[in-house]
This record gives C-alpha cells, sequence and structure tokens, in this order.
C-alpha cells in the first residue's frame, strides 16, 4: 500500500489533469476539426492548389477562413464540435494519466513531491519525465483519439452518426488491432512532443522566476518570493505548446493518415487513403514528401499552432490552480 499522503498527491494529479484536459479541449475543438480535415486531405490545403487541378483536382479547404465558413455553412455551429465526445474521453483519462505519471517520475528523481523540487531538477529530467508520461498517456487512451479522428475528419454526409457506429464498423473491418491503428508513428510523435512540452515548460517557468527576482531585488518588501503570476504561467505554457507542436507537427500528420487508412468518406472531401497506402511512418514520410510535396508534411500546421499553444497554456494554468485547490481541500 501506497503512503496516504502519496495516494492522496495521485488523485489530486489525476482529477486536476482531467478537469484541466477536458477544459481545453472543448475550447479548442474548432481549431481541432479544422486541422484534422486539412491533415487528412491528400489535395493541397493553400490557394496554390488553384495552380494545380490537372494533378490533384480540386481541394476542398484551401485555407482556415474558407474551411470555417464552409464547415459552418454545412454542418453549423455544432460542426466545429464533431468528434468532441471521443475527444473528451481521450483528453481527459489522457491528461490524468499523463500529469499523474509526470509526477511521481519527477518526485522519483527529486527524491520530493514538493513542486518546487522538481523544478529543481536537471532540464534533460525534466525532459525525459515528459516523454515517458505522453507514452503511458497515449498508450491508455488511444482508441477515443482514432474514433476522434474518424469522426471529425468525415463532414457531411457523415458516414457515422455515433461513436460507437465508428467503432464498430472498425471492429468489424479491421479488427481490435484497428483500434490502435497509427500508434507507432503516434509513439514515436509524443516522445519528442511531451518531452519538449514539459521540458520546455518547466524551462521557461525557470526562467521567468529568474526575472522575477531580478525584477523584485530591490523591492522586495512588495514580493517576497519569485512565484509566477496567472498570466506568466499562461506565457510559459504558450510558449511550450507552441514549441512542441512546430518541430513535431509532420508526425501527427502521418499518425492522422494512418488512422483513416481505408475508411469510408464522402467523395467531395477529397481522395480516399486506401488500404495499405503507406507501409510503416518512414514509407509515409517518404510518400507525403514525394506526392505533396513539404507543404504535406505541414497541412494543418496553422490551425494546429493557433490551437496548440493556446490549449498549452489553458492546460497548464488550469493544472496549476485545479490542482492547488484540490490539494487545499483535501489537507
Amino acid at each position: 500500500m501506497e503512503e496516504p499522503g502519496q495516494l492522496k498527491r495521485a488523485l489530486v494529479d489525476s482529477l486536476a489533469g482531467a478537469v484541466s484536459g477536458g477544459i481545453s479541449r472543448t475550447v479548442t475543438s474548432p481549431l481541432d476539426v479544422i486541422k484534422i480535415r486539412f491533415q487528412v486531405q491528400i489535395e493541397p490545403t493553400s490557394s496554390w492548389a488553384l495552380l494545380k487541378r490537372d494533378l490533384y483536382g480540386t481541394s476542398k479547404y484551401t485555407g482556415i477562413l474558407q474551411a470555417t465558413r464552409d464547415i459552418f455553412r454545412e454542418e453549423g455551429l455544432l460542426g466545429f464540435w464533431r468528434g468532441n465526445v471521443p475527444a473528451l474521453l481521450l483528453y481527459m483519462p489522457y491528461t490524468a494519466i499523463q500529469f499523474t505519471v509526470l509526477h511521481k517520475l519527477k518526485t522519483f528523481a527529486a527524491g520530493s513531491s514538493k513542486t518546487e523540487d522538481h523544478l529543481q531538477l536537471s532540464p534533460y529530467l525534466s525532459y525525459f519525465s515528459g516523454a515517458l508520461a505522453g507514452c503511458a498517456a497515449t498508450i491508455g487512451s488511444y482508441p477515443f483519439d482514432l474514433l476522434r479522428t474518424i469522426l471529425a475528419s468525415q463532414g457531411e454526409p457523415r458516414v457515422y452518426t455515433t461513436m460507437r457506429s465508428a467503432f464498430l464498423d472498425i471492429i468489424k473491418t479491421r479488427g481490435v488491432r484497428g483500434l490502435y491503428a497509427g500508434l507507432s508513428p503516434t509513439l514515436v510523435e509524443i516522445i519528442p512532443y511531451a518531452g519538449l512540452q514539459f521540458g520546455s515548460y518547466d524551462t521557461y517557468k525557470r526562467w521567468m522566476m529568474v526575472w522575477n527576482r531580478y525584477r523584485f531585488s530591490n523591492i522586495s518588501s512588495m514580493r517576497p518570493d519569485d512565484s509566477l503570476s496567472s498570466f506568466q504561467l499562461f506565457l510559459c505554457g504558450f510558449a511550450a505548446g507552441t514549441c512542441a507542436k512546430a518541430i513535431c507537427h509532420p508526425l501527427d500528420v502521418v499518425k492522422k493518415r494512418f488512422q483513416i487508412e481505408g475508411l469510408r468518406r464522402h467523395p467531395k472531401y477529397g481522395a480516399r487513403v486506401e488500404n495499405q497506402t503507406y507501409n510503416n511512418m518512414y514509407h509515409a514520410l517518404r510518400q507525403i514528401l514525394h506526392v505533396e510535396g513539404w507543404p504535406g508534411l505541414y497541412k494543418g500546421i496553422f490551425p494546429s499552432l493557433i490551437k496548440s499553444a493556446p490549449a498549452g497554456a489553458v492546460t497548464f494554468v488550469a493544472y496549476e490552480y485545479i490542482s492547488d485547490w484540490l490539494e487545499s481541500l483535501l489537507t
């Protein structure tokens, strides 16, 4: 049995992680839907598609504003929250597992469960802990990620009307292994992504604390410590989310292609990704680069960055405040 203090800390981390993930996911869902539509579209996603009609045919989506107008006109306001239920079922356990495992790893490395002691860890340990926590969370919640992608990408008319119908069709056509389609590139993506996100967040927090100490060195009576304001936490989370997503986006594109491979989709949304289009992650990267060029690896990068930066900021700030609140309730 674990000590009561450890059990309490695990409960705080899991609840705070789940709630912060749910808030962040719901707020940023519209940008996530647009990002997924771009990523699963084989045709170009920018206006230069007009010059390539002979090669690709007409592109359904050619820009963020155009995609926003089309989704709103064809699917209504609720279209921007398409797949949000499986997304919440994904993000809430994902962030719960991630923050719980992350805190356990940092506690083990630092020999203390105190957050201020965790900030004293080597930056390399922060990155490594974040990567392992991301892997654990990904494996534990992956089927919901797959269902979220399928429901968010299909558009109108819908092939799958409910999460249950999508789930049963995947089991029927692909078997249980189908629920983990794209898991390998996802794990390859999440190692650098989670490592960068959590590691850089801790790094930015350290820098901000140094800045606070410098600013208030001569007026310490106004601020006796170097604690961060909610706005400073937001900035740290914003920068961490931007950094991680900008570097790891091509792997996310590959993951989405594997997730929708062979699945039905209305023809007006462009060419279908057929079964066995990609042999493995390396082959997928080469094929996308060969057929779609460098822009193909960065499809959806702008809505992804616009989404990931505030999503990371909201998640970290909500987690910090909710965990502090829960700790005060349980003491």
